[in-house]
């Protein structure tokens, strides 16, 4: 059995963007250093003195970079290095997701694609050097639908596993109508849609600007699978499957339970089996009280991943690792965790 890392990251440099056009070259995002001023420190304490500048707006580089990963490595500049730490760590495949575009980062539709086609070949480029081993979720056009066709079968096609997406895009729920043509092709090509732990609002991002990312970025993806469930979005799109990555398991049966209150009010049931029946998958984490999650949600649709490259609250290296040690649940649910659940959520086949 293959044990998959569900939630990996790249972290972006230029290279990311010199798949540009060079009529593009005004979009091209800029980095900075602060050479002046106070040092604000990351969640781990080191000073930060680099920031992306996209379309005149700055954000932050290095606010939960992982300093105990190698910098070749988590920056990609490296495939063999990436894939060595994988070795180390006990992983055979990780499926990697973007850094800078967990935040809104351009309001405009001709922006937001030249990126999006920018960094998805960027992550085809990996993919095939990866030689298998590094799968991708693809970043959508979200403000140019009508594009998003030809850019997802492109990503397809290179190693793609699912697509991209945040708790709040364009100042829309995820569960919003305007959604459904990207839905379409996420179950024509089998790509899941992948929910991860981030906010494309600019209203609601700034608004939280000063808060931590519990308010910013992890109540709205809670948000998002009560909002999908809520809406019967799964059900209006059989064949694709969701993910909520990143913001942990422990809320949900909380969140089932609030649900099943809301349908019964209705005078509608909802299935026992709520994340089976509407093809929704949860990351964990070795913190979470796994033994309650699985009471409440069952086994069959928790993944995990590592949050590799950075260093936050979600972050645990080893969290693969662990689980396969823990006395907590029985060997077949930490199989179906590590291996099952990732490559039915991601459609990637499990013998070595």
């Amino acid at each position: 059995m293959l044990t998959i890392d569900a939630d990996a990251h790249v972290i972006e440099t230029m290279e990311t963007w010199r798949f540009l056009d060079e009529s593009e070259s005004a979009y091209m995002p800029q980095i900075v250093t602060r050479t002046a001023g106070a040092d604000p420190r990351n969640v781990v304490g080191v000073v930060k003195r680099n920031y992306w500048v996209v379309d005149q707006r700055l954000h932050d580089k290095e606010e939960n970079l992982a300093f105990d990963v190698a910098e070749d490595s988590r920056e990609m500049r490296s495939i063999a290095s990436r894939i060595a730490h994988m070795d180390q760590l006990d992983i055979d495949i990780q499926v990697l997701f973007p850094t800078l575009m967990l935040r809104p980062i351009a309001d405009r539709a001709a922006i937001e694609y030249a990126l999006c086609r920018s960094y998805n070949r960027w992550l085809a480029e990996i993919w095939r050097q990866g030689k298998g081993r590094l799968r991708w979720v693809a970043a959508p056009p979200i403000l140019s639908l009508d594009n998003a066709r030809k850019e997802m079968e492109f990503a397809k096609e290179n190693g793609a596993c699912g697509i991209f997406m945040r708790a709040l895009e364009n100042e829309r729920p995820i569960s919003d109508p305007y959604f459904d043509p990207l839905y379409d092709i996420a179950g024509e090509l089998d790509l899941a849609i992948s929910v991860h732990l981030g906010n494309g609002s600019f209203i609601v991002h700034d608004f939280f600007g000063h808060d931590t990312t519990f308010s910013k970025f992890k109540l709205p993806t809670i948000s998002a699978f009560h909002s999908l469930v809520m809406h019967g979005t799964p059900s209006r799109f059989p064949k694709v499957r969701w993910g909520i990555i990143e913001a942990s398991a422990n809320w949900l049966p909380y969140v089932l339970q609030d649900l099943r209150q809301r349908f019964l009010r209705r005078g509608k049931k909802l299935p026992d089996d709520i994340l089976g029946a509407n093809k929704i998958y949860v990351t964990c984490e070795v913190t979470d009280d796994l033994p309650y999650v699985i009471a409440a949600a069952g086994e069959d649709n928790l993944i995990i991943g590592t949050d590799y490259g950075h260093s936050d609250s979600s972050t645990q290296i080893e969290a693969l690792r662990l689980l396969r040690g823990s006395q907590k649940l029985n060997p077949k649910a930490v199989d179906k965790i590590l291996s099952d659940n990732p490559a039915r959520f991601y459609g990637i086949q499990t013998t070595k």
